[in-house]
């Protein structure tokens, strides 16, 4: 391998790889029309489709096709690269035109139709149709595929251990901790891994680690991986103990016992030193692994469940004051979070069914309190059509029962894991859920809930908890487990599966950036679920996905 450039300081401070980004994919727009409009008298038309992202009353052109002549039922072979991000609603405009000027001017153009949609609702349906409107008539048609670039997806997960490492500090031994750098085009390089300390130790034995190749080298196999193994110091000055290289194409052909020594490159090349220690790979494997959009285009539904707070502390809804009253100017916060979450959601539920449940209310005609039931007055079919639907059960149920209390969640989480460890059952990824929960208060039955939430981290679902109004939440960050697993005596989450977020950070946002910050972490969990706890890909290959 050839030299590698001179060494670069470590950053600084230990713990785990760098927190993921929002979840942005590129993904390629294959375009095609059938049945257009002949608008040239002595030929058919010459078909251009040009693709605009919509914001508000504005439209901005993304791309355009090449310009096809003489066709109604042109392919486009040109396709149009747009960035994906699942948790925001990215509204899309093709617009087709017949071109008559070599210029492809579409100001002099004759309008064929258009269709406007989101870009969730193309990716979703896998080979997604609908018809050309012009005038309020429909002219033909079209068709759109979604494909994510980027290539195969593998994770590298291995256990290693160090041997007789160099000792780096005056009154103890090393405490040693691995980074894992890819070489950038530049030469330079970016952190992508790194892992645990080990204390007090010339040899020590790391955790199993897993590291997604597109963060380690982009999925190139032959990019340069640079290794470093540093003493750990807790002014942040740490100890280069040494360094080595490899790739990924010889990650990939390494067994285990295969071992790697460690050079300073300070020492290198005085008498007498031979290296700093080594390191040796205990277990390794190059899996396969599915992404986020491999999974909804290979057949994977998200189920949307809302569970909202009936519980007095809200306020009477007649009181301009009350969390739930109906009759402001603007919707209420509950309103609002359903809507924005919803507007995300619906995208990739084909039926548009959506159980609703409230909790902490009293409930005619005995006036029971329940910590659970149907918004829709239907305890055997809880299934609102539509965030309409959800909104329109919401407000007819707020003039029917009793505000009352406690604040009990666990048991509206209980029965959405019921639903998901019936989905489990089918050992497919398929149906995957997430629970709106939407709250005023503290939780009372908060142990309660933490042993359903550890519970239903090996399940396919997600929980979205939004605090609504202005109480104290602080108690309810232990449950968005970021910096580490939820855990509650000796039994601990297998994965991070709950967001939370107070309403009133986003008070004076625009809806949708509420929506965005609640909903990033969704595709990592699910991911999470189907690649590491049950090990299946997605259901169809993304292309072969029944039409939603």
């Amino acid at each position: 391998m050839q030299q590698p450039p001179p060494y670069a300081c470590a950053p600084p401070g230990p713990g785990g790889p760098p927190p993921p980004a929002a979840m942005v994919s590129k993904v390629d727009l294959t375009i095609s029309c059938e049945g257009l409009k002949d608008l040239d008298v002595f030929s058919k038309s010459d078909p251009i489709c040009v693709v605009y992202s919509l914001e508000g009353n504005r439209r901005r052109e993304i791309g355009r096709t090449e310009r096809i002549s003489d066709s109604l039922n042109p392919k486009f072979q040109k396709q149009i690269t747009v960035d994906y991000r699942f948790e925001e609603v990215q509204k899309l405009g093709f617009y087709v035109f017949d071109i008559d000027d070599g210029n492809n001017d579409i100001n002099k153009a004759d309008f064929l139709g258009k269709c406007d949609c989101n870009l969730g609702q193309i990716v979703s349906a896998g080979n997604f149709k609908q018809p050309l409107s012009h005038d309020g008539r429909n002219f033909g048609s079209i068709a759109i595929q979604a494909q994510e670039q980027g290539g195969i997806q593998k994770s590298i997960k291995m256990t290693l251990r160090g041997v007789k490492l160099d000792k780096k500090d005056f009154f103890g031994k090393s405490d040693p901790f691995l980074e894992f750098h890819r070489q950038l085009l530049d030469g330079s390089y970016a952190l992508a891994h790194r892992t645990e300390v080990i204390k007090n130790t010339l040899n020590p034995k790391w955790k199993p680690m897993k590291i997604n190749t597109r963060r380690l080298c982009d999925n190139n196999p032959d990019t340069v991986i640079k290794v470093q193994c540093h003493d750990w110091d807790s002014d942040g000055t740490h100890d280069l103990i040494g360094e080595f290289y490899t790739t990924l194409a010889e990650f990939e052909q390494i067994r285990p016992g295969k071992t790697f020594e460690v050079e300073n490159p300070k020492k290198k090349g005085k008498r007498g030193y031979r290296n700093s220690g080594e390191i040796v790979v205990e277990q390794i494997s190059v899996e396969r692994e599915y992404t986020f959009l491999e999974y909804i285009q290979g057949g994977c539904l998200l189920n949307f469940v809302v569970g909202i707070d009936f519980t007095g502390s809200n306020g009477d809804p007649r009181d301009p004051s009350s969390l739930h009253y109906l009759g402001g100017s603007s919707p209420n916060q509950y309103t609002q979070a359903i809507t924005a979450v919803g507007n995300v959601i619906q995208d990739y539920d084909s039926d548009q069914m959506y159980p609703a449940f409230g909790f902490g209310a009293r409930l005619p005609p005995t006036w029971q309190v329940s910590h659970q039931f149907s918004l829709n007055g239907n305890p055997q079919d809880p299934n609102c059509y539509g965030i309409p639907g959800i909104l329109g059960a919401y407000h007819q149920c707020i003039n029917t029962v009793q505000l009352y209390g406690p604040t009990n969640a666990s048991p509206i989480i209980g029965n959405v894991a019921k639903m998901a460890r019936e989905a489990l059952q089918q050992q497919q990824a398929k149906d995957y859920f997430i629970l709106l929960l939407l709250t005023d208060g503290i939780l009372t039955d908060m142990q309660q809930t933490i042993h359903m939430i550890i519970e239903a981290s090996e399940l396919p679902m997600s929980i979205i908890i939004v605090g609504v109004g202005d109480a104290d939440f602080s108690d309810m960050e232990r449950l968005d487990s970021d910096d580490r697993l939820l855990s509650i005596g000796s039994r601990k989450a297998k994965r991070d599966i709950v967001q939370f977020v107070p309403f009133r950070d986003f008070r004076n946002a625009r809806p949708d950036r509420l929506a965005a910050h609640v909903m990033r972490e969704v595709p990592t969990q699910l991911c999470e679920m189907y690649n590491n706890i049950l090990h299946v890909p997605p259901l169809y290959p993304p292309f072969d996905a029944p039409p939603s």
